[in-house]
């Protein structure tokens, strides 16, 4: 396939991810009212499981900044769980360039320099966009930030250790609970039709 056909597919491509996306947002917009608050009853109980587990783990491992663990939860959840699969592993990679892009950031001129954020921001970006994880460059972007911008005690190296540490717990909690509860929504579902199925065939 020569350069021209792979760029024309590459733009077929983004155009269609476009449209599907368009059309995912329409129809959770048309969703009726009762389809919409089971939805967010759902997302709530994920959401507020995953980041107390998360932050209580945290807390009790004494990480410092355990409200990074809740952070990372509430961020990886979505609606469905491949979803929260694929934002989990766009934080683990995005934390983990942010993290080596935020030391870099912090050798060539320290904290708080402008010029360290701007090539921790640029080699981080540049990174996740050829690892062929363009989603994980916002992620990486705001770990570098907060290693470069926001001052913290001790060894640069045991901070980002400790980030990443707490990224990959509330990332873990958010997997835990969103399977635990699409595989409960999953059998409510399987229920709800064999009742409905039951009822049908009885009915004369």
């Amino acid at each position: 396939m020569s350069e021209t056909d792979s760029r024309t597919e590459t733009e077929r491509q983004t155009t269609r991810l476009h449209r599907a996306q368009s059309m995912l947002d329409r129809m959770f917009r048309t969703m009726p009212l009762g389809g919409r608050v089971r939805t967010g009853a759902f997302m709530a109980l994920k959401t507020v499981l995953a980041a107390s587990v998360a932050y209580g783990i945290g807390h009790a491992l004494h990480t410092g900044q355990a409200f990074w663990a809740a952070i990372s939860a509430i961020a990886v959840i979505q609606p469905h769980f491949g979803d929260t699969r694929g934002a989990g592993r766009d934080r683990i990679l995005g934390t983990a360039f942010g993290g080596v892009a935020g030391l870099l950031g912090l050798w060539v001129g320290g904290g708080g320099d402008l010029l360290s954020f701007a090539v921790g921001l640029g080699v981080v970006t540049i990174a996740c966009w050829t690892a062929n994880a363009g989603a994980a460059a916002r992620v990486g972007g705001i770990t570098s930030a907060i290693l470069l911008l926001v001052p913290s005690d001790g060894p640069l190296w045991e901070t980002a250790l400790y980030r990443l540490g707490e990224v990959l717990l509330g990332t873990a909690c958010a997997l835990g609970i969103g399977w635990l509860v699409a595989f409960a929504e999953e059998r409510a579902d399987e229920n709800k039709r064999k009742e409905e199925d039951d009822a049908s065939h009885t009915t004369p």
